[in-house]
């Protein structure tokens, strides 16, 4: 009786070992901020301060989870390829950093800046693609404003689309070439800005 509960328990034992290995583990990725040239400088009187958002991202990407399109219109949702921050903290954050490298005589600050007081302007972002599909492309496609704060006025505003193709259907390639997107992305804001500040 002894032997059959242990051969039991031993089987019990193996079988759950196996499944432990059998189950894939979870990959997690971050976007990151590109390396970029300054845009020209302009003479000022004093440091701007640009706050990046509020943003809004679609609620079928905004998860932990790397969505992918496929095709008949249907998404795929990895389970074990996620995001290892909530996604849109962490595109308010590459945005942010990627302005700021391009920006080197104003003060940069992502949504919210709350002790930093008020900004001179706000980009209010509305992110309405933000997704790729595996092995073909990435894409983003947004709606932006540039809000002057002090007297609560739109004083440029746009609207963009980018894709990129990917070179392999990698996750790693899907969130590199979205990193590559939100760079593309933040030289167009970076532009508009620098526009404001010679028309002001």
């Amino acid at each position: 009786m002894f032997n059959k509960h242990l051969k039991g328990y031993i089987g019990l034992l193996v079988s759950g070992l196996l499944t432990a290995c059998a189950t894939p583990s979870t990959h997690f990725y971050l976007l990151e901020s590109q390396s970029a040239h300054p845009v020209s400088s302009t003479t000022m009187t004093k440091t701007p301060l640009i706050g990046i958002g509020p943003l809004s991202l679609p609620a079928v990407v905004d998860r932990k989870q790397i969505v992918t399109r496929s095709e008949h219109n249907s998404i795929q949702v990895a389970e074990f390829h996620q995001w290892a921050a909530p996604l849109k903290d962490n595109v308010l954050t590459v945005l942010s950093k990627n302005v700021t490298a391009r920006q080197p005589n104003a003060m940069v600050k992502s949504y919210p800046w709350g002790t930093y007081g008020e900004m001179d302007y706000r980009v209010i972002i509305d992110i309405s693609r933000f997704d790729s599909q595996l092995g073909k492309s990435a894409n983003l496609e947004a709606s932006w404003a540039i809000m002057e704060e002090k007297n609560h006025t739109i004083v440029s505003h746009g609207q963009t689309t980018l894709e990129q193709k990917l070179n392999d259907a990698s996750y790693e390639t899907v969130v590199q070439t979205l990193s590559k997107l939100l760079n593309e992305f933040s030289q167009q804001l970076s532009l508009a800005l620098q526009q404001v500040a010679k028309n002001n």
